[in-house]
């Protein structure tokens, strides 16, 4: 990797905040390397996904216009996206993880310079839970006007 060397109290937080999500795409790396399988699962998701993503809500519209079947449909194909997000979770997690023992590992990061890697790389997951709540959200409201569920106010 980067060498044995600790960035040291000269670093400043936005070079261990770029150290550590470099080392979390190197995480990516390794967990590719190693054909880790919920990257081997995420990766064969991604097009679905996509697909999920533009087809299902068009369908959604398409089916709140002409037939409810097709509304069905395109959540069935959003759900694609809820089921993406879902694996990529552990993924992330698991590549931050592995950055944060190589940095240590190799003495890029000192124990003392690990806090801000730590506050950066878990900001960063945050935004992973968000797409995952965002994601199922879609979905439930879409079921729930398809379904009569909503709540009247």
């Amino acid at each position: 990797m980067l060498g044995t060397t600790s960035i040291g109290s000269g670093g400043s937080i936005g070079t261990l905040a770029a150290v550590g999500i470099a080392a979390h795409e190197a995480g990516h790396a390794i967990q590719d390397a190693r054909a880790y399988v919920p990257l081997v699962v995420r990766n064969a998701a991604v097009p679905v996904a996509g697909f999920g993503s533009n087809l299902g809500i068009l369908l959604i519209i398409l089916g709140a216009i002409f037939s409810q079947w097709l509304v069905w449909v395109g959540i069935g194909l959003f759900a694609g996206v809820v089921f993406f997000q879902v694996v990529n979770l552990p993924v992330e997690f698991n590549a931050s993880s592995r950055a944060k023992a190589q940095l240590l590992q190799l003495g890029i990061v000192g124990p003392n310079e690990m806090v801000y890697v730590d506050r950066v790389l878990g900001a960063a997951a945050l935004t992973y839970v968000a797409a995952l709540i965002s994601a199922i959200s879609t979905l439930l409201y879409y079921a729930f006007l398809l379904t009569g569920l909503r709540r009247d106010d």
